[in-house]
């Protein structure tokens, strides 16, 4: 490689929300290859073959994942095959090139239960499946990298596209309704540009391997988001009207799947290595939103 010449990195996932977000920041020392599900289909081990042995990129962000929490207890078996035999077929042919891997995962591997946030040496306990295929798929790409992969987890993303809270609740405000919103559970919003940009910092840092926590800052409930998104919306001229918006208990609005009551996490250890702290989750809603405004 010549000096200056930009680093090639592979994104796959490249049409979803973080694959999206990882494109609109790419660094101008990389060169992204943002592969989408038509592009490469992670669960089938010559399709990542063919692709990385084309490519041969200097690193690849592996951030295809089957992330429909309540969806994968219906549909365990395509969960499985994406989260944990698509991240085994990426981490197995990426280390069989010598390429590095940089792995998503998520904080909902953690049960909730201890009440103050979860470092990365802290023991997993998923409730879901969605939970449950993650840790697995985590596990599967330290097991095929040799230790050798770096896993960054984060939590609650958003950003302007595709499905996702934020979304959501701006649609149901717009349409009128009133809205109800799980109060007792806590974690940390995230935007999806935020941790982008986390993962352009991990790609420049080649020593980095284990596991790491990135998210924005600050703590939040379900209700506390949709309020937050709400009252920004409506100073930048998103919404017009404010419309109510009702605390729930968790048995009140139920789902097919468990969620931790507290899946905070411990970003100390990733955000010294990743250019942290990250701004605080209501200035980064605030960010988001206003683009879309202007948009």
């Amino acid at each position: 490689m010549t000096s200056g010449q930009p680093q090639k990195a592979v994104i796959t996932g490249a049409g979803g929300q973080l694959g999206r977000a990882l494109q609109t920041t790419v660094p101008a020392t990389w060169q992204a290859v943002p592969l989408n599900s038509d592009s490469l289909d992670v669960t089938r081990l010559e399709s990542v073959r063919a692709v990385l042995e084309r490519e041969r990129p200097t690193v690849v962000i592996q951030a295809a994942a089957y992330t429909n929490v309540d969806g994968a207890e219906q549909d365990a078996e395509r969960a499985a095959s994406v989260n944990v035999t698509g991240a085994a077929n990426v981490a197995a042919e990426a280390s069989r090139l010598g390429i590095r891997l940089i792995h998503i995962s998520s904080d909902f591997v953690f049960d909730g239960a201890q009440g103050r946030p979860y470092s990365p040496d802290d023991a997993p306990n998923p409730l879901s499946v969605y939970g449950r295929t993650k840790l697995e798929g985590e596990r599967e790409v330290m097991r095929q990298s040799g230790g050798t992969a770096l896993i960054v987890r984060t939590a609650w993303m958003y950003s302007g596209v595709g499905r996702n809270f934020v979304r959501t609740m701006l649609r149901l405000m717009r349409e009128g309704k009133s809205v109800g919103v799980v109060c007792d559970q806590i974690g940390t919003p995230t935007w999806g540009r935020s941790i982008a940009n986390a993962l352009w910092a991990a790609a420049a840092r080649s020593s980095l391997n284990g596991i790491l926590h990135w998210t924005d800052a600050g703590v939040a409930s379900w209700y506390d988001l949709a309020v937050a998104v709400q009252e920004e919306a409506l100073a930048c001229g998103l919404l017009v009207d404010p419309k109510p918006v009702r605390p729930l208990r968790t048995h009140e609005f139920p789902t097919a799947a468990r969620r931790p009551p507290y899946s905070v996490l411990d970003k100390t250890s990733g955000w010294g290595e990743l250019g942290g702290p990250a701004p605080h989750w209501r200035a980064n809603l605030r960010c988001m939103l206003q683009g879309l405004s202007s948009a």
